[in-house]
């Protein structure tokens, strides 16, 4: 590490920031698998691309196809997993991207870790709610079965568990899987921390 020289940008982020005419951030979706974090990442992207926003989406099973492909399910491999993720929004987010991440990231220290790595840049820790009972009766995927037939081990919400966000900055529910609703909220929330007008 000690012949490693860090280049900062020749652009800077307020300069980017004032060409994008937002600011930007990296918005944070925790939430059980099938609570709707990745439809509502998606459709928010959309919502902000339609205003001009420079936006992406960072989705759990996207990186894991790439970036993260020889990660497992462990407990040291979820973690590294959302290192690696923050990380990346990061260099995102300096760029002057607003950044959704939708990963089910189930402990609060993995989270807390991610914001530290992201400051002193904007991040927004985003609950999305359900009932475990709302979660398995959308699987979507069929992971819940799989998990209690014991066909998939360590699985958020069965056999591992989900650490709650005690404050997050803004919470969702989504036990109606209203999702123009979820992002407009979003969206408000946004604009009342000023990262779009």
């Amino acid at each position: 590490m000690s012949n490693l020289t860090y280049h900062p940008q020749s652009v800077s982020l307020t300069d980017r920031e004032e060409q994008n005419g937002h600011k930007s951030a990296v918005l944070w979706f925790t939430g059980l698998s099938g609570s709707g974090k990745s439809t509502l990442a998606m459709a928010l992207q959309e919502a902000l691309f339609k205003l001009n926003c420079q936006v992406t989406t960072l989705d759990g099973d996207n990186v894991r196809h790439g970036l993260n492909a020889g990660l497992g399910f462990t407990r040291d491999d979820r973690i590294e997993n959302l290192r690696r993720v923050a990380e990346v929004s990061k260099l995102f987010a300096d760029s002057g991207f607003i950044v959704l991440t939708s990963f089910i990231s189930p402990y609060k220290e993995e989270r807390a870790r991610a914001k530290s790595i992201v400051s002193p840049l904007n991040f927004f820790e985003i609950y999305v709610d359900v009932d475990l009972e709302t979660a398995e009766s959308r699987d979507p995927k069929g992971l819940y079965k799989k998990a209690r037939r014991g066909e998939i081990a360590n699985f958020t919400g069965i056999d591992s568990p989900y650490e709650i966000p005690e404050i997050p900055d803004l919470k969702i529910d989504n036990n109606r899987g209203d999702i123009q609703q979820s992002v407009e909220q979003v969206l408000a929330f946004l604009k009342q921390q000023q990262i779009i007008s």
